[in-house]
């Protein structure tokens, strides 16, 4: 399996289970069992699905000096995850809150206490990036510093900028000119995501351009070969909360690429493996392993999987 690095957010994550949206107003509710709470964030959501499938992986984060914090440490152990570049670096640890309905729908809510003024130490990258194979540089403000060192080393360099609403984002145009695998997501988007795909060709450096399509899948553009094309959904077993989804088509993708796939395989196994993740309340919870996702691949090729 492949050594990867990554760069990205960690925070403590509280899920509410809702009736719908728009929420009416009421004072009070009892939601038995639709209330949780755990260690997330897209830089641990990434490293947990990672480690599960069985990467090598060097998270780097920053992380609260507070009670929080010492939950992170807890939960990176418990799931076999090495913290010697997380680093408390802040008094706070960010927090999240995500409302999501029945029909996996959610809106969500991040509070990055004062993360985003924050510098990731070189050293620290350094020592991580120089045994892997592949560097994941999540587009939280401490990875922005890290992206010339990651471009220097010649190793290749992986980001999800999320949800884009125009081509010249001044808080994402730097990740995606130094990616050489440039994920995104459609709901934003000021055109059709061919459209979009085929600018972020001409106007960024980028190998391999994936944008999430949600449940209509995910479109690939691959500039070696001129392909652009969609690759569709699959149904392995019933939604709960879409949360996550993004974070768990990228890991996956970067799996299968990372150990020789070519991207179009790559991205059919991630697509497998994000909607079985779905199937999760947490953005952190629900991964298949490398044995799992095989299962899961067989069954949706031979017509048998199933919700």
């Amino acid at each position: 399996m492949a050594a990867i690095l990554v760069s990205g957010l960690i925070n403590i994550e509280t899920t509410l289970k809702v009736e719908g949206f728009p929420l009416p107003y009421f004072a009070v509710t009892y939601p038995f069992f639709g209330v949780n709470t755990s260690v997330s964030g897209v830089g641990f959501n990434l490293a947990r699905a990672l480690t599960t499938l069985g990467d090598r992986v060097s998270l780097l984060s920053l992380i609260g000096r507070d009670l929080a914090g010492e939950q992170v440490r807890a939960v990176l152990r418990h799931s076999a995850i090495a913290d010697p570049h997380i680093l408390a670096q802040v008094e706070h640890c960010a927090q999240s809150v995500i409302l999501y309905e029945p029909s996996g729908r959610r809106q969500i809510h991040v509070d990055l206490k004062d993360l985003q003024e924050q510098i990731y130490p070189a050293e620290h990258f350094d020592a991580a990036a120089a045994g892997c194979d592949l560097l994941a540089l999540c587009n939280i403000n401490f990875s922005r510093t890290l992206l010339a060192r990651a471009k220097a080393l010649g190793k290749p360099v992986a980001c999800d900028v999320h949800a884009l609403s125009h081509l010249e984002d001044d808080y994402n145009a730097d990740f995606m000119a130094a990616s050489d695998i440039l994920f995104m997501s459609h709901e934003a988007l000021p055109v059709s995501p061919e459209d979009f795909a085929a600018q972020v060709l001409r106007r960024y450096p980028a190998r391999i351009v994936v944008i999430g399509l949600g449940d209509e899948g995910a479109l690939l553009a691959v500039r070696q070969d001129g392909f652009m094309g969609r690759f569709p959904a699959v149904r392995t077993r019933a939604v709960v909360n879409t949360l996550g989804a993004g974070d768990a088509l990228f890991s996956a993708f970067l799996h299968s690429y990372a150990a020789g796939a070519d991207p179009y395989l790559a991205l059919r196994k991630a697509i497998v493996f994000a909607s079985y993740k779905i199937g999760a309340t947490s953005a952190s919870d629900g991964f298949l392993d490398e044995a799992g996702l095989a299962d899961w691949w067989k069954r949706v090729n031979h017509g048998m999987a199933g919700g």
